[in-house]
């Protein structure tokens, strides 16, 4: 046995990611006296600016809305009880082919090896018993999220622990009921491309191959408020639209997948701590 705190890692792209598909867990596991780390790989500068400014408008600062986003982020953590947060401050990659991808000191081209080695030492540090991040894809394929799922498992191979391992995702059925929700809220939006609509359907996985289950509703409010501590971002936040008690009915459960575990826990699981306490 040891005093050392029960501990979650989770590894996220850019500020605001902690609060979509992972507020919950870390307001659940925060209040039930586990340590909860959050790790931001990015700093946020491919996001709006000020009124909605985007990348490569007139007026567009990247420096100036990382520093704005590195303030909604310690509001957000600071929402969801967040013990530590850990940013490793590389440039924000912005959306796949996007010339910033190549840009220099974007988390996109910098070395899995080295970004790998810096997780590696914050694990090292914080011992954690779990850790999150995203599927190789990314979720739906943002070059800073398969670079912080290749840095995290990359880091895991550096270190002696061997934390269960966690993927975020999305049953299916939760998507399509996105997807109506989207509908709802622009009746008048026209019909994505079929292009659009294949590669949409593809986004999460069948209910079935979905490993862990976390029932966090009872955090729905906190969840609902991180995001909106990222207020710079909010013509891109679609959830904030909803109001709580809709945002809580659809985002009241957050799912994983089960990726390395040493416990033997049955599966389907509802505990992101399942087999360890």
């Amino acid at each position: 046995m040891t005093d050392r705190p029960l501990t979650i890692m989770a590894v996220h792209a850019h500020p605001d990611d902690e609060a979509t598909s992972t507020g919950g867990v870390l307001a659940r596991y925060a209040a039930e006296g586990i340590r909860t780390v959050l790790v931001t790989c990015t700093d946020g500068g491919c996001g709006d600016g000020p009124g909605g400014v985007k990348p490569g408008d007139p007026g567009h600062d990247p420096a100036a809305i990382a520093s704005m986003r590195r303030d909604e982020l310690k509001a957000s953590c600071a929402v969801l009880k967040v013990s530590h947060l850990e940013m490793l401050d590389y440039a924000d990659s912005g959306m796949m082919g996007w010339s910033t991808n190549d840009a220099p000191g974007s988390f996109w081209r910098t070395p899995v090896e080295e970004g790998a080695a810096r997780l590696a030492e914050l694990m090292r540090r914080y011992e954690p018993d779990v850790v999150v991040t995203y599927d190789e894809n990314g979720f739906y394929g943002h070059p800073d999220h398969i670079q912080a799922n290749r840095i995290t498992m990359a880091a895991l191979a550096m270190i002696e622990q061997t934390p269960k391992v966690y993927w975020t995702t999305a049953p299916r059925t939760m998507m399509q009921r996105f997807g109506e929700v989207m509908r709802e809220f622009h009746p008048d939006a026209p019909e994505p491309d079929p292009a659009e609509a294949a590669a949409m359907a593809k986004i999460g996985l069948p209910d079935e191959e979905i490993t862990t289950w976390v029932d966090t509703s009872p955090f729905g409010a906190q969840k609902f408020d991180a995001l909106a501590a990222h207020a710079s971002q909010g013509e891109n936040i679609f959830f904030l639209r909803m109001g709580v008690e809709r945002f809580t009915e659809l985002m009241g459960v957050e799912t994983f997948v089960r990726v390395q575990d040493t416990t033997g826990a049955e599966l389907p699981e509802n505990d992101l701590f399942a087999g360890l306490r």
